[in-house]
């Protein structure tokens, strides 16, 4: 599937996608509604890419805005195996996984 899509070249963010289309004046409303929200023309980009590669290029987006604290947390033991460990007695093995989230990802790293 094709995804025709803006966005704003000075940052990198996409502002609209949508699927199907085919022609100049298809892209030519992606334009238009980005430059009526404000956005110069000449900061816009408009076309089309494989759906593939149009998700890449979001998760890639979501990537690069994540703080150290986002990465931290999906990377930190989970409220439950947190109470399994409590229970289990494996505190050392649950403070080891959280100090090598915490050296992957330092304070101030962004």
């Amino acid at each position: 599937m094709t995804i025709r899509y803006s966005r704003q070249i000075s940052t990198g963010s996409f502002l609209e996608s949508q699927s199907g289309g085919s022609t100049d004046e298809h892209l030519q409303t992606l334009k238009t509604n980005a430059i009526n929200a404000g956005i110069a023309e000449n900061d816009i980009e408009v076309g089309y890419a494989d759906d593939a590669v149009f998700w890449g290029w979001l998760k890639e987006q979501a990537e690069a805005t994540k703080t150290y604290a986002d990465k931290r947390k999906e990377e930190y033991p989970t409220i439950e195996e947190c109470v399994h460990a409590i229970l289990d007695g494996e505190l050392d093995d649950l403070q080891i996984k959280r100090q090598a989230v915490k050296e992957k990802y330092p304070k101030g790293d962004n």
